[in-house]
């Protein structure tokens, strides 16, 4: 496979079926290309810095972790350290890794500096004094990096090798090593409640899964400490991490039904005949359906795609007792004879958003390939006859991961029923007016509360098509700037006469001199054209206006997916005053405001969140 800076856009298709063996080499050829070259070739393409340091040798993560941010259609810009430095380039403001300014910050760990600070011979209550130390100091380099890093931090576990207990001739010894070790990584992943900018990555069931931790070879000679299975493995959960915080996390899963969600085809075998519980292939079934569920209770939007007539579907759903999922749990049924690109495109359009943030999962080679060469942007899991792996192969990828889950998230389901219930509506009147004025629809424009903090880094990293400037914000930075007394920080909340879609939108402004510069707004795709852009943009005029301030100013960085907004500036009053390659740049006086749309009601303070 020709893989060259020139190709760069293509190189995540092409990654799309690879073996293990063969991403891995792709890899090797795609950490050869010089950043700079392909950025040079296409401007657009979104960089991801990460700085890579541990107590061993980490440089053979490299290439798994290019090809894992180029299966997201990411650039990784990598900065190594050497090995054994890792306390020092955390902890120290002026090392190479803080110069980096990264993105993120990756900390490979292992058990040998562990066991390199216990006496020979050891026992376990040596252990558990060095794993005690260890311990503190990485708490301290945690509360460190939060201080001076620029952006999020990811540690490991650490796996314990067989090489360590094997040592130990009694099961005591044996158990009571187990037990200290496994309350340094609980330990270890508790930090992340404590220090939000942390992220911890669980190695054990990586390794319950039958990759060596190392490889005995590189363990000794090159200070490899992990093995290469074991990096790459790491490097998809970090490729995974970074696409969330690029915006590219996925948000629907679709799944074929005839062999996907049951066994049997529904046409052949009937209502009651498809295989959904007992029996070995029932059962693993029924299992592909909890799992499936329990996605769904998490935000991850759930719809069915399948070449069946509809009245059966609804039958199976309805009617079969032994079905885990019911209608209740998708947003949308879709079954016909249409080809299913065109209908993942329909059902897109439906819930307001881009295909690219699909998962379609189906048993057929031939729908899967239809797919994945008519919508390219799907990310496909192709199943195969034996529904006993349907679930790996599901949860292969972290498709689905965010930072932490919200209120938000687990009314997402609901939310969108609701919206096809406004879709409903709005077929049955004469305009688009007529359904405004009858929406009966409130905007609230307020800072938002401290727990509604998550919320707002969501939005900033999930959404895309209504997004100014495309900058992402982290928690820890949402919180920074509340605490900032010139940034101006607003929650958009919206309700209408079908229910509360709770927080839909934010602004980010700051205020220098008299003069407000709105760094960013945005609004869910689920709430377009209903006129509360202008409602916000009339609230922050007028507050700029009525605190004394001369001008607003805005500007809009133009993405692959935002071009819809390119002209909100202009139609709202504003002038442009400036292009360059950060984009359009535009200016309010504050001299003529219009009122806000008069289909809705504006209520809130900017002075706190709604009582």
């Amino acid at each position: 496979m020709e893989l060259t800076a020139r190709d760069y856009p293509e190189v995540r298709h092409r990654l799309r079926d690879l073996s293990e063996a063969d991403l891995l080499r792709a890899g090797h050829r795609l950490a050869r290309l010089d950043p700079d070259e392909v950025l040079r070739l296409h401007p657009a393409t979104p960089v991801v810095t990460i700085a890579i340091t541990g107590h061993g040798t980490v440089a053979g993560i490299v290439p798994s972790l290019t090809a894992e941010l180029a299966r997201h259609g990411l650039l990784l810009r990598p900065h190594v350290t050497d090995f054994g430095v890792h306390v020092v380039e955390l902890a120290d403001p002026g090392s190479g890794l803080h110069r980096s300014r990264a993105d993120l910050a990756l900390c490979l760990l292992d058990a040998t500096a562990v066991f390199e600070e216990v006496p020979v011979p050891w026992t376990p209550a040596d252990v558990a004094r060095a794993l005690e130390n260890r311990l503190r100091l990485l708490e301290k380099l945690v509360a460190r990096y939060t201080e001076v890093g620029a952006g999020g931090l990811v540690l490991t576990t650490l796996p314990l090798p067989r090489v360590f207990p094997a040592q130990l001739v009694d099961h005591r010894s044996k158990a009571e090593l187990g037990a200290r070790w496994r309350e340094f990584n609980a330990a270890l992943l508790r930090l992340t409640e404590r220090h939000p900018v942390l992220t911890v990555l669980d190695l054990d069931p990586l390794v319950a899964e039958g990759i060596p931790v190392a490889d005995p070879r590189a363990d000794v000679y090159a200070r490899a400490h992990l093995s290469p299975g074991l990096l790459a493995a790491v490097a998809r959960e970090v490729g995974h991490l970074a696409a969330h915080r690029a915006g590219r996390s996925r948000k629907v899963l679709v799944l074929d039904l005839d062999g996907t969600v049951w066994g049997g085809v529904l046409g052949d075998d009937g209502v009651h005949g498809v295989e959904v519980a007992g029996g070995y292939r029932g059962e693993a079934f029924r299992a592909f359906q909890r799992v499936v569920k329990q996605l769904g209770s998490q935000g991850v939007l759930l719809a069915a795609v399948s070449k069946n007539d509809r009245e059966p579907v609804e039958r199976v759903f309805a009617e079969h007792t032994g079905m885990t999922l019911r209608a209740d749990d998708l947003v949308r049924i879709t079954a016909n004879w249409r080809p299913k690109p065109d209908n993942l495109v329909e059902l897109a359009e439906a819930l307001a958003l881009d295909v690219d943030s699909f998962v379609f999962a189906d048993d057929s080679a031939y729908e899967c390939g239809l797919v994945a060469r008519r919508l390219p942007g799907v990310a496909v899991v192709r199943l195969d006859a034996d529904p006993a792996l349907h679930v790996p192969r599901l949860l292969r990828d972290g498709w689905f991961g965010a930072a932490e889950l919200t209120a938000a998230d687990r009314g997402r389901v609901a939310r969108y029923r609701e919206e096809a219930r406004r879709q409903d509506f709005l077929a049955g009147v004469d305009s688009i007016a007529d359904y405004l004025r009858e929406l009966d629809l409130t905007v609230d424009v307020s800072a938002p509360a401290d727990h509604e903090v998550p919320r707002l880094s969501q939005l900033t990293l999930r959404t895309n098509q209504f997004n100014l400037t495309t900058t992402r914000l982290q928690p820890a930075d949402v919180r920074a700037l509340l605490a900032d007394p010139t940034a101006l920080t607003l929650a958009v909340r919206a309700t209408d006469r079908f229910g509360d879609n709770g927080i839909v939108g934010a602004v980010f402004a700051r205020r220098v001199d008299d003069v407000l510069h709105l760094d960013n707004l945005l609004l869910s795709c689920r709430v377009f054209g209903r006129g509360i852009e202008e409602a916000v943009l009339t609230t922050v005029l007028r507050h700029a206006r009525d605190t004394g301030l001369t001008a607003v100013l805005g500007r809009y960085r133009p993405s692959a997916k935002n071009a819809k907004v390119a002209d909100l500036y202009p139609r709202s009053g504003f002038t442009e005053i400036g292009r360059d390659a950060d984009g359009t740049a535009f200016r309010h006086d504050l001299t003529d405001l219009a009122d806000p749309p008069a289909h809705l009601t504006l209520t809130g303070t900017l002075g706190g969140p709604p009582s």
